[in-house]
């Protein structure tokens, strides 16, 4: 009786935050099976280690395991993307206009968007999932990444400022 509690807990605790798990594995893989893998991973990794868990919103802490598994499967599999290389074009800061990028943003659809995000090295995208799709706080993102605040912030102002310049480079060319 004791396992079937567990089980009941365990399912009422994660199966709700499925969409989100793999919405989070999807950005980080950038592949559809992939990200089904990780969350099957993922869920597997949960349910070994549940009867540790002490909260009562499981969201954060699946998606750390999520991370975590595709994290490790990242660098088991793809160590190149892994690395964010230093493009001082990228890294300044923001244009002096930026109203022709904020309108790009707008009018993006989903394609372009997807496209724009998958070109964002990883940890870049990981935040911005978390925090634009996911609408996790800064320091649920700081706790799930395993990174201090201050890089949380970072990262989405850079990923925020490649995803605009990326963005206004397609509608250029579209």
């Amino acid at each position: 009786m004791p396992e079937e509690n567990q089980l009941g807990r365990f399912e009422q605790t994660l199966l709700p935050h499925l969409d989100a798990a793999y919405n989070l594995a999807r950005w980080l893989t950038r592949n559809d099976h992939d990200a089904e893998d990780m969350v099957q991973e993922a869920y597997l990794r949960a349910s070994g280690s549940f009867g540790g868990f002490r909260g009562t919103d499981g969201r954060g802490w699946l998606l750390t395991i999520v991370r975590n598994t595709c994290d490790t499967w990242l660098r088991r599999n793809h160590a190149d993307q892994l690395s964010t290389p230093f493009d001082e074009e990228v890294h300044q800061e923001a244009l002096a206009s930026p109203n022709p990028e904020e309108q790009v943003l707008q009018n993006a659809d989903r394609r372009q968007l997807q496209q724009a995000l998958e070109q964002l090295p990883v940890e870049w995208r990981e935040a911005l999932v978390l925090r634009e799709f996911e609408g996790l706080a800064y320091k649920e993102i700081a706790d799930i990444s395993g990174v201090p605040l201050g890089t949380v912030m970072s990262r989405l102002a850079r990923a925020r400022n490649r995803l605009k310049e990326v963005l206004f480079r397609i509608a250029k060319k579209g």
